[in-house]
């Protein structure tokens, strides 16, 4: 109930043809998102536009190394979940870019690279060990559902004011595409490739529109292609491009916020994609792998020279929109991922995607998440009083005191908790998914309720 009806299931192995265009279905609906993540790095770093596109690369290749990884069932959970760079490494990272500044993008990055390795590994140990498996007990659906609800809902602003907003028409024409291509029209093509065929026709919109000048420069739906004509057609310098990283017990410090985030979202995820994929839940076992693969991942990214990758929650709305939940698709998109970043001139082409293209696009998708939240919710008992409050407290902290904390930061770092340790409580209180995880978890632990109410009833 509520799930649609799957066109290709976890194991299932579409012909090629079908399973590059939906690999890469998977790549366009992350791209916006994780090209946005390196720009805003390299912006507050003060890195050149040659370090920028060489990040952008460095990012690319992370996510497509850790998403083989994290399919594989042996090292990782299996699911046929994406890996990508997560926003919930932004506040820790802009802490570390803040604390080194003076010593230039390059020796940051270094230092980046020196906390992912460490927080990885400390990640991949609470996954592996098992450790992880005492931790899910406590991760009801009346925590994870306002955690996901969180991280889909909070970024409305990422959605409409920074991309949609640029230009409604193209932006409206997306949804409005992606509405009609995934659920009025009755074509099988068409249904598995909704985003696609959306963002691929408002492309091409916004194309003719550049090339007749009917969008001038500066327009935000203007394609500015001398990008595409300037870049380099290879990127070779994939092991530590930023020279050997660095190891600091603020930036650590700082990081492990990250981590501690992208743990709870990513055990939410799981559930959430097995769901969309038409599968029991994931077994504490695949958990554990799940969250092994993504310390050891991010351990790597630190060499890489990217920043930490994560489950996506983007792409399980889109196996959510789609019907597609292959593995082997989502492998495909993992490949298509490593060549982007080798070939300069490819990755130039897709960071040419006009704003409001991916505005459109994410209006969808986010929204699309949080209702995933809300599905995970209906494993509960949602009906209950005790629920509603848990639920309700947890959501609307997460949407507020964010807003509240992020200007604040000298609060923390000024206290008694002294810089390190106050830099990380800050990261972490202002992020949407880690108040509403903090804030679920206490109160559905402290809260007395039955296993019926909490949603962990044996059935």
């Amino acid at each position: 109930m509520g799930r649609k009806k799957l066109i290709y299931g976890i194991e299932d192995k579409p012909r090629l043809s079908v399973a590059i265009l939906a690999g890469a279905q998977h790549v366009l609906t992350l791209f916006g998102a994780t090209t946005l993540v390196p720009l805003i790095f390299g912006s507050s770093m003060g890195m050149s536009e040659a370090q920028t596109a060489l990040f952008i690369g460095c990012v690319y290749f992370g996510m497509g190394v850790a998403t083989l990884i994290q399919t594989w069932p042996k090292l990782g959970s299996g699911l046929p979940i994406v890996q990508g760079s997560s926003f919930s490494f932004i506040p820790p990272i802009m802490t570390i870019a803040g604390l080194y500044s003076s010593q230039g993008p390059e020796v940051i990055m270094q230092y980046v690279g020196g906390a992912l390795i460490v927080g990885g590994i400390i990640l991949g140990l609470i996954g592996y060990t098992g450790l992880v498996g005492k931790i899910r007990r406590v991760i009801t659906p009346v925590v994870i559902g306002p955690t996901i609800m969180a991280i889909g809902f909070s970024l409305a602003k990422t959605a409409i004011v920074q991309n949609a907003a640029n230009y409604w028409p193209i932006s409206l024409l997306v949804v409005i595409l992606i509405f009609f291509f995934s659920l009025i029209t009755k074509n099988r093509f068409l249904n598995i490739f909704a985003v696609l065929s959306s963002i691929g026709a408002a492309y091409l919109i916004c194309l003719a529109g550049t090339i007749s000048g009917f969008f001038p420069e500066g327009h935000a739906a203007f394609i500015n292609l001398k990008a595409v004509s300037n870049a380099d057609w290879l990127r070779l310098n994939v092991f530590m491009p930023w020279g050997a990283p660095k190891f600091d017990i603020a930036a650590i410090g700082a990081i492990l916020a990250g981590f501690l985030c992208v743990m709870i979202e990513s055990i939410g995820d799981y559930h959430s994609c097995a769901f969309a994929a038409g599968i029991d839940d994931p077994s504490e076992a695949q958990v554990s792998r799940g969250i092994g693969a993504e310390g050891f991942t991010c351990a790597l990214s630190g060499i890489f020279g990217s920043v930490g990758t994560t489950s996506y929650t983007e792409n399980i709305g889109l196996i959510n929109l789609t019907g597609v939940a292959s593995r082997y698709v989502v492998r495909i998109g993992a490949v298509i991922l490593i060549l982007m970043s080798f070939i300069g001139k490819l990755g130039a082409l897709v960071a040419t995607m006009p704003s409001p293209v991916i505005g459109g696009a994410y209006i969808t998708l986010f929204g699309a998440i949080g209702a995933l939240g809300i599905q995970n919710l209906m494993r509960a008992d949602i009906t209950s009083q005790r629920n509603i409050l848990i639920v309700g407290f947890a959501f609307l902290m997460s949407q507020g005191l964010p807003e509240w904390v992020d200007p604040n930061r000298d609060l923390f770092t000024m206290s008694f908790l002294g810089e390190t340790l106050g830099s990380t409580v800050w990261a972490i209180l202002k992020t949407p998914m880690a108040v509403a995880a903090i804030c679920a978890l206490a109160g559905d632990s402290l809260v007395p309720g039955t296993p019926e109410e909490r949603g962990i009833a044996k059935s």
